[in-house]
């Protein structure tokens, strides 16, 4: 399956994946702990910090411990919780606090019984999110929704 990421506007950024496994498997990879210790980030750093309090206005945060021994976290707050539907939330990258960025994940049914997942988010301005871009992030979403369709076929 192929993860794309566009820039519709000028602030957004939209990932869509399709995945081989059905919303409520999806929504509970995407909200439980201990499933994503088992695909968040890269495989070459360990992920170190997974926290997800799933309610409006809980917290979440998650990172990974990186060659040097930083921590790359993100962190933010849910917003909306619709279960095996839609999740939205802020998120902040913690090495670079700033104005959040909102995010908003839906989990689509295909005919085939898979999930069309798309993440919606709204950058603070589109220098800042052409900022993140920059660093590489495309190959490590790629790497991670590819890790999360491993894992979806072993739960």
């Amino acid at each position: 399956m192929v993860t794309l990421l566009t820039t519709p506007t000028d602030r957004e950024l939209v990932i869509t994946r399709t995945f081989d496994a059905p919303p409520a498997r999806l929504w509970e990879a995407w909200t439980r702990p201990e499933h994503v210790r088992q695909w968040y980030g890269v495989a070459a750093m360990p992920t170190s910090v997974c926290a997800i309090d799933l309610r409006v206005g809980g917290a979440w945060r998650w990172g990974q411990t990186a060659p040097d021994g930083r921590e790359i976290v993100f962190s933010g707050t849910y917003e909306e919780i619709l279960a095996h539907e839609r999740l939205v939330y802020t998120e902040v990258f913690e090495l670079m606090p700033g104005p959040p960025v909102h995010v908003t994940l839906t989990f689509d049914d295909t005919p085939d019984g898979g999930t069309a997942l798309t993440s919606t988010s709204v950058w603070p301005s589109s220098e800042i999110r052409d900022q993140a871009l920059a660093t590489g992030m495309e190959a490590g979403v790629k790497e991670e929704y590819d890790r999360l369709a491993a894992y979806l076929e072993l739960m």
